[in-house]
């Protein structure tokens, strides 16, 4: 019988995350391109945005989190970009803002980087 050893479990575990982390973007990012379509008096802009929102909710959590193993300097950065996410998200539902690409850019950016 193989045993594993505790390093390849972890190992095996944190790229479960970032393989997990990486569909919720691109389920975000794709929502958003539907909502640019649409436009953002769609039905698919309000989804696209709640569902972002919800996203970038929960990475902040994650990233306040002192369990958290990025380093402290990546992650005040990424709770940064995560703040003007739900900020732009905000300006799009009162309706100053249409500018879904702009936050389907930093999305695919952030995706992107999860190697």
């Amino acid at each position: 019988m193989y045993q594993f050893s505790y390093a390849e479990i972890m190992a095996d575990d944190v790229a479960d995350s970032k393989d997990r982390e990486r569909q919720v973007l691109d389920k975000a990012i794709t929502m958003l391109q539907a909502a640019m379509r649409n436009g953002r008096e769609s039905r698919e802009a309000v989804e696209a945005l709640f569902f972002t929102r919800r996203v970038w909710i929960a990475f902040i959590d994650d990233l306040r989190s002192p369990e958290n193993q990025l380093p402290l300097s990546v992650r005040a950065d990424l709770i940064s970009i995560g703040i003007w996410v739900l900020k732009e998200a905000e300006r799009i539902r009162v309706r100053k803002s249409d500018n879904f690409k702009g936050i389907a850019d930093i999305v695919t950016i952030i995706r992107d980087g999860l190697k």
